[in-house]
């Protein structure tokens, strides 16, 4: 009996009516969506946007579409409108939350306003190219011979007006020196967060070839996906061990802080959409013909505009003017100290104890650094730290300082030989080194 293949190959006239099922309801949203204002358009309008594109574009993506000459440019449509309405979606969040998040009261009042009018401005831009893009979709559609329904597709009001209420945050009053240390770390990290973003050395560029080279080079979408992950980080540990807690209700410094994480993280998601729009054609997934019909429906130009000069600018600005609340937030929450140690004989700061160092301060989370004979460096960076001992080996007295928590372990750990004499006879208090 002759084996039969596992993969059978659908005739493309055959494909246009399981395309045309699938597609039902993303046509209706359109509908429903082109015939609307884009400013009443609402979170849920766009969630549901994406949410079918995206469940349209795997069914596509099963059959091959994107490798079919027929539906290949639709399969691309549908893509940039999943890509736009992601885009869409933090933008309309944050166009409606800015001001109560209180990240443009750290800005002069002029500045604020044309914060304000880019990030807007970002806003109609994204809903102007889908419009155009679902339109462009409609006749795709209709050229393919689907047939397209003319009803819209009703959805309620996503946002609830409602007024909330809660009960006193008095959980967890035992718990508030972990919650100290909890703000420090984040802290911390807001301020790594900052220099990431201002080594960057974002500005705006009105030269277009100018731009797409800085965008190239310094804002792709691999970049743009770790400057993403990163503030999403940030805003996930606040949310986790210090929202809602006691220390958060009695500081109003905690919630402007987390103000600035929101808008950043929202903006770096709308910039990561629509580097992917723009790098689809370089990764070669687009065909020639397909980025060619594109490129006349959404300008690359205007996208790469919109990215560097209203969102990852203005990503970059309201961050740094969110650093000086995380520096004054540090000093209240760590307990600055300072630790002098001295190797005993026969011990040198080589790799092994230079990690274990290293360790116990990115446990904490908290910064600290390390002097010796007049020379600083970050103890939280093996780097740094391999070279100030390399390059003074002679030393034998070392300084540390920062907050009293990894003071107090790296005190332990010299008393303890740096671990030298084995790991499993480190205090317990450092047994958390064991894991690492």
């Amino acid at each position: 009996m002759k084996e039969s293949s596992l993969e059978q190959l659908v005739p493309e006239k055959d494909f246009a009516p399981l395309l045309q099922g699938h597609a039902d309801v993303l046509f209706r949203l359109a509908n429903t969506l082109l015939a609307t204002p884009g400013e009443a358009w609402t979170k849920r309008h766009y969630f549901q946007l994406y949410s079918e594109a995206d469940e349209l574009e795997s069914f596509l993506d099963d059959y091959g579409a994107r490798y079919n000459q027929t539906f290949n440019y639709l399969t691309e449509l549908i893509a940039s409108v999943r890509g736009f309405a992601l885009a869409g979606l933090s933008l309309v969040h944050l166009v409606r939350r800015l001001e109560g998040y209180g990240a443009l009261d750290s800005l002069a009042p002029e500045e604020s306003e044309r914060a304000v009018r880019d990030i807007q401005g970002a806003h109609l831009f994204v809903n102007d190219a889908l419009r155009a893009l679902m339109t462009a979709l409609q006749e795709e559609a209709r050229h393919e011979d689907l047939v397209l329904p003319t009803e819209a597709l009703e959805l309620d009001p996503f946002e609830v007006s409602a007024q909330r209420f809660s009960l006193p945050r008095n959980m967890g009053q035992e718990d508030l020196e972990d919650e100290a240390q909890k703000i420090a770390e984040v802290a911390s990290k807001y301020l790594e967060a900052c220099t990431m973003m201002r080594e960057l050395g974002v500005r705006r560029i009105g030269d277009e070839a100018d731009r797409a080279k800085f965008l190239r080079n310094r804002g792709s979408e691999e970049h743009a996906r770790v400057y993403e992950a990163t503030v999403h980080n940030l805003q996930s540990a606040y949310d986790t061990h210090i929202k809602n807690t006691v220390l958060e209700a009695g500081d109003d410094r905690l919630p402007r802080l987390r103000g600035h994480v929101s808008s950043v993280l929202h903006l770096l998601e709308a910039v990561t959409q629509l580097t992917h729009f723009v790098e689809r054609h370089e990764s070669g997934v687009r065909t020639e013909a397909a980025e060619r019909r594109l490129a006349e429906i959404v300008h690359r130009v205007e996208v790469e505009d919109v990215t560097l000069n209203s969102l990852l600018y203005w990503a970059d600005r309201l961050i740094q003017a969110g650093r000086g609340i995380a520096e004054e937030l540090l000093p209240t929450y760590t307990n600055l100290q300072v630790l002098e140690v001295e190797l005993e004989d026969g011990l040198t700061l080589h790799a092994r104890p230079v990690s274990l160092i290293v360790a116990i301060v990115n446990h904490y989370g908290t910064p600290v650094e390390m002097e010796v004979q007049g020379h600083t460096c970050n103890a939280s960076s093996i780097l740094e730290l391999m070279i100030a001992a390399g390059s003074h080996v002679e030393a034998r007295r070392y300084t540390f300082r920062g907050d009293e928590n990894p003071l107090g372990d790296i005190a332990r750990l010299f008393e303890s030989a740096l671990g030298e004499e084995g790991i499993d006879k480190l205090p317990d208090q450092l047994s958390y080194l064991r894991n690492d």
